[in-house]
């Protein structure tokens, strides 16, 4: 799969170079571009293949599917420098916003999807970049689930390849008007492992957590 990432800094590192040592082509892009070049070579190395480095642009019409990958102050500009080429494409957010100033009524994931006609799943929102870089992982024996939340099949299908790749569990978390969710858990999440609580603790396992009908 040829992979385009808006974005060259922890989270396109992280997830960019498992995906190129799992074998897809991957390209990086930065406002930057001797870092953005810089960051390819490291990249290249740590994955013993190739990963480019181009614009935004460049990364936007070379990706079969593209990873917003940046922070909440450069998203707009970054989606605007990437262009049309994202209209109709599978886009994977894996954006946050600060986790102190999150606002409830503004979705990352919605707005990328208005903004650049493309067809968004939000993904990999939920760790920190270093659980990206394990190989893979697993936590007391259970690989990692990673929600999906987005609507077009295709884009969809490809979310799920991408994490599988990651040898993590794709979970459904529904259609893009449940990214809103996805994205509020994330900011009270991170917010109770800033203040030093088990985030991970908050809910039981499945087990002891009622009866439920299968979906």
């Amino acid at each position: 799969m040829r992979i385009g990432i808006l974005g060259a800094g922890g989270m396109a590192d992280a997830l960019g170079t498992q995906w190129a040592r799992a074998g897809h082509e991957v390209m990086v892009s930065g406002r930057d571009p001797g870092r953005s070049a810089a960051q390819a070579a490291r990249m290249t190395a740590g994955a013993g293949a190739e990963v480019r480095a181009g614009s935004f642009a460049e990364a936007a019409g070379s990706g079969e599917v593209v990873v917003v990958a940046v922070r909440e102050e450069g998203l707009l500009d970054t989606l605007q420098a990437a262009g049309a080429a994202l209209r109709g494409k599978a886009l994977i957010d894996v954006t946050n916003a600060n986790p102190m100033e999150y606002d409830l009524t503004r979705s990352h994931a919605r707005l990328i999807g208005d903004v650049t006609g493309g067809h968004v799943v939000k993904a990999f929102n939920l760790c920190h970049v270093d659980v990206w870089r394990m190989t893979p992982p697993v936590f007391d024996g259970r690989p990692l689930a990673v929600p999906l939340c987005g609507d077009d099949p295709g884009a969809l299908a490809a979310a799920r390849t991408l994490v599988a790749g990651l040898g993590c569990t794709p979970v459904d978390g529904g259609g893009l008007g449940r990214a809103a969710l996805l994205e509020a858990t994330a900011a009270f999440m991170i917010g109770l492992w800033f203040g030093g609580a088990d985030a991970q603790a908050v809910l039981p396992p499945l087990a002891s957590s009622g009866t439920h009908e299968p979906a």
